[in-house]
């Protein structure tokens, strides 16, 4: 049975906004001021979820644990603290989401592996200022896929895990909810592609943000059995 939540919980990157350009443009910034050609939009976008590890991995072939990692990241910060909200936005959708969560009488949160030094400034410039909380990689001990964070999210929205969904558009995502206890919700309008999500085990697999208030819609009327 699916009970009605009281709180729903996102990712940010690849889940409310679409921060792919500004983080691809921070990582080949990194490729030409040293004479490389730009890596490929297209390459590095399906990476932006996993924020400098990713992009670095695409466009230079490194790992973090490789000699030279540490450098092009603290490059790669440098470079998208400098521009971080120039072209990216909110999917479609996601303002008549968050107003139909809102207009429900629910409340909304973010939880994001990304820096606080980056979400803190971020939100405002994208429209998610309003959040009823924002935890970040580094607010707690551990990140995703660790449930600190979203159980973090649930003490300050004074509500307990099993009260709030989680929404995320990577597989660390999911491992987290379900570790947190929490129903969990992939999406397929993000990074990862339609049908990588079908692999992860959420509770619910959804391609459009509309899908999550058709749900949340049968949820609150009548008793929906998974």
């Amino acid at each position: 049975m699916t009970t009605a939540p009281r709180a729903i919980l996102f990712d940010l990157d690849g889940t409310l906004a679409d921060t792919a350009p500004d983080l691809a443009a921070a990582v080949n910034l990194l490729r030409t001021v040293r004479g490389l050609e730009p890596t490929a939009y297209d390459i590095l976008r399906p990476t932006a979820s996993a924020g400098a590890r990713g992009m670095i991995g695409a466009s230079f072939g490194l790992r973090p644990e490789d000699e030279g990692y540490n450098e092009l990241r603290d490059g790669f910060f440098t470079n998208y603290a400098a521009a971080m909200a120039v072209h990216s936005g909110l999917f479609d959708g996601i303002r008549e989401l968050l107003a139909g969560i809102e207009a429900a009488g629910l409340q909304w949160g973010i939880v994001t592996n990304k820096p606080k030094r980056f979400t803190d400034p971020l939100l405002p410039q994208i429209g998610l200022a309003h959040a009823a909380c924002a935890i970040s990689g580094d607010t707690t001990a551990h990140a995703k896929p660790h449930p600190a964070p979203l159980l973090e999210a649930a003490r300050r929205l004074q509500l307990t895990p099993e009260q709030c969904w989680y929404v995320g558009d990577d597989l660390r995502d999911i491992q987290a909810g379900k570790a947190a206890g929490m129903l969990t919700i992939a999406c397929g309008w993000g990074y990862c592609g339609p049908s990588e999500p079908q692999h992860w085990q959420a509770d619910y697999v959804l391609q459009q943000p509309s899908e999550l208030l058709a749900l949340l819609h049968r949820v609150n009327t009548m008793d929906f059995v998974v």
